[in-house]
């Protein structure tokens, strides 16, 4: 005989599903996914932007394929570039940290994005990543394609479950 009544155990398994299930979907339409913040090194103005992922979206977009440690095989990786997104936020010179859901951070040097660098990806083989995937976001760098994305160092950099990145000088 349990000593929770029938409801609670009902209850229980309703939380622990919904639980369960939203690490597994999308982001909504409208959630803000990405965050923005801090004073531009350039001319000393505030920088304060939000990204739903339809904004992300309408930014130029980039994809590329490559092989990580995180997953299995070569993964097609969709997503803005990361100078893009400085460039709109008018960042130019230095430091992005970058943090994740969970609160872990990485110090990401701007001198990192570049035309063919790194992107902060929002799809994974053409689907939205979920935060159990590694989403939303994760800055990705095209490891297969440039032998200097393979070091210890650019690995700490390949954040995933983005969702704010600071500007420093």
């Amino acid at each position: 005989m349990s000593i929770f009544p029938p409801y609670n155990r009902a209850f229980t398994l309703v939380a622990a599903l919904l639980v369960h299930f939203s690490s597994l979907s999308p982001v909504l339409a409208g959630e803000v996914i990405l965050t923005i913040s801090g004073t531009s090194p350039s001319d000393g103005s505030q920088i304060n932007a939000t990204y739903d992922l339809a904004a992300l979206q309408a930014l130029p977009k980039t994809s590329f394929t490559t092989a990580t440690m995180w997953t299995e095989g070569p993964q097609a990786f969709e997503g803005v570039l990361l100078k893009d997104i400085l460039d709109a936020n008018g960042i130019d010179k230095g430091t992005i940290s970058a943090t994740a859901i969970n609160d872990y951070a990485i110090d990401i040097p701007v001198s990192d994005a570049v035309v063919g660098g790194p992107i902060i990806a929002y799809a994974l083989n053409g689907a939205p990543m979920s935060v159990r995937e590694k989403g939303p976001l994760w800055i990705v760098y095209p490891y297969d394609q440039n032998m200097d994305y393979q070091s210890e160092v650019v690995f700490s950099r390949s954040i995933w479950q983005l969702n704010r990145i600071t500007i420093q000088q």
